[in-house]
């Protein structure tokens, strides 16, 4: 099974693809002139305004949720793994893939919000969505839905379980067996209790873990505070083959950052749109604009602590081009993953740094299997309209929950490919759908950018904007016309 799905990988992940999800991400950038640069002080405003409803989330907590699935164990595993393959040269493609992927995060998480829908009393939105009703194409909304269905609940769980295990073994000596166990129970409690409690448990956790382990991180960087020019020096050389180690294996730095970078922001992949669209907002632009420094956080910020961690002590090996001998070798037989940033800890701080790494991976990993959830019971929603989805939601939750068991108790290198399939499959699709939808996006950022000229709080009117089947949209406009009339 391992050899089918690493060939799968081997076409889901291809070069091509690699350049290409650089080529949207960058294209998006340029069409928005660089909003993730002009935008900046809109994006943190944003972050704080808006209340939750019956019916949708508050700007931050749809933050949060969307967080809580991008800041996960690819921080910690993800940019260790870029690491060991491409050297510290795949750091900068991590921060290149980050800072032209909010522009990609902007469009999706602008048309999860355009075409939402209000459904069973909340708001749902996502890919398969805006794919129906933005492109039309009914058949392949339901393959991106299916397909976000299976990654979601089955193949990427698996990863983040996965780590936590191991975290928890090298740490504290906990067996696989009880700590998936225990994962399944508080899993069980927060999933069962519906999409309120997902973004309720999201929006504490989160910034209490992420604000936790930057701070670590800047310990350490304080620490070894003389090291900071020959660190930046090491990335950039590496990252352009001008190093003499590392030049050999420019091109894995590259493939390994995007894959990375990816992996750990989402930017592209379609998943932020689903969390975007459950927020309570006056104009899609506007959560687009929180969703894309989103990526910000978790890539410049979080990514980069870990990757500081390991650099500034120097806690990683890295693989040559054969893909089995070490050009570097400085922690002999750790695997690529949370030990090395255990063991980054561990030297600055000793006593630390296993039980740290162990207890960040509990919350970051965990907050991601709450988002998976949510984004895989939003394309049930989708899947089941106008039907019964009690029974469907109910089996969905019983999936997730021995996926997350399994992912648990099985090896760490089928995990990791696995859950490599399910992002490829998804990131596939929706680029392809994002590419053909561009045009709604951009002008509902246009729209916006007027608004506030003219010192307004933009409020949105698809039928104004020429934008058909925004559903949602269109109900609210004519609901405030009626209220103006009478």
């Amino acid at each position: 099974m391992e050899e089918f799905v690493n060939w799968l990988n081997g076409i889901l992940w291809s070069t091509p693809v690699i350049y290409i999800c650089l080529g949207v991400g960058l294209l998006f950038s340029i069409l928005t002139r660089f909003l993730q640069v002009r935008h900046i002080k809109d994006m943190v405003q944003l972050m704080f305004k808006g209340k939750s409803s019956e019916a949708g989330v508050s700007s931050f907590q749809a933050l949060s949720l969307a967080l809580s699935g991008r800041v996960g164990t690819g921080n910690i595993a993800g940019t260790a793994t870029a690491i060991a393959m491409g050297g510290p040269g795949a750091v900068f493609w991590m921060w290149t893939i980050a800072f032209i992927g909010a522009g990609s995060a902007f469009v999706e998480s602008t048309l999860g919000q355009i075409y939402k829908v209000k459904q069973d009393g909340v708001y749902r939105g996502g890919p398969a969505y805006y794919i129906e009703k933005g492109i039309g194409i009914k058949w392949f909304a339901v393959v991106f839905a299916v397909a976000a269905l299976l990654a979601m609940s089955l193949l990427m769980p698996g990863i983040q379980s996965n780590s936590i295990a191991l975290g928890m073994e090298n740490a504290f000596g906990i067996s696989p067996t009880i700590t998936g166990a225990v994962l399944v129970v508080f899993l069980g409690l927060i999933i069962f209790g519906g999409v309120k409690r997902i973004a309720t448990v999201a929006q504490y956790a989160v910034p209490f873990m992420a604000i936790g382990y930057i701070l670590v991180a800047l310990v350490i960087i304080g620490m070894n505070i003389t090291e900071i020019p020959s660190v930046f020096a090491l990335i950039f050389s590496s990252a352009f083959g001008a190093d003499s180690m590392f030049g050999g294996i420019i091109g894995s730095a590259i493939a390994w950052g995007v894959k990375r970078g990816i992996y750990s922001n989402e930017a592209g992949q379609g998943t932020g749109p689903h969390a975007a669209a459950a927020a309570e907002v006056s104009h899609p632009a506007k959560q687009g604009l929180v969703q894309a420094f989103s990526v910000y956080i978790d890539t410049l910020f979080v990514c980069s602590a870990t990757a500081f961690m390991i650099l500034f002590t120097s806690s990683f090996n890295v693989v040559g081009p054969d893909g089995s001998t070490h050009i570097v070798e400085n922690l002999a037989g750790v695997e690529p993953g949370p030990g090395y940033t255990q063991a980054a800890v561990e030297s600055a701080i000793p006593g630390f740094g296993a039980g740290f790494v162990a207890i960040s991976l509990l919350f970051f990993a965990f907050t991601t299997i709450m988002a998976y959830y949510y984004i895989a019971e939003t394309n049930i929603a989708y899947l089941t309209r106008g039907k019964n989805s009690k029974p469907a939601m109910f089996i969905l939750k019983l999936v997730i929950l021995a996926a997350t068991f399994y992912g648990a108790v099985r090896t760490a290198s089928l995990a990791w490919a696995l859950g490599d399939v399910g992002l490829g499959l998804m990131v596939w699709l929706n680029l392809i759908a994002i590419l053909l939808l561009a045009k709604p996006a951009l002008i509902a950022l246009k729209d916006y950018e007027e608004q506030k000229k003219q010192g307004l709080d933009p409020v949105f009117n698809s039928i104004k904007l020429g934008i058909k089947n925004a559903e949602y949209w269109e109900q609210e406009y004519k609901v405030g016309k009626d209220k103006e009339v009478s």
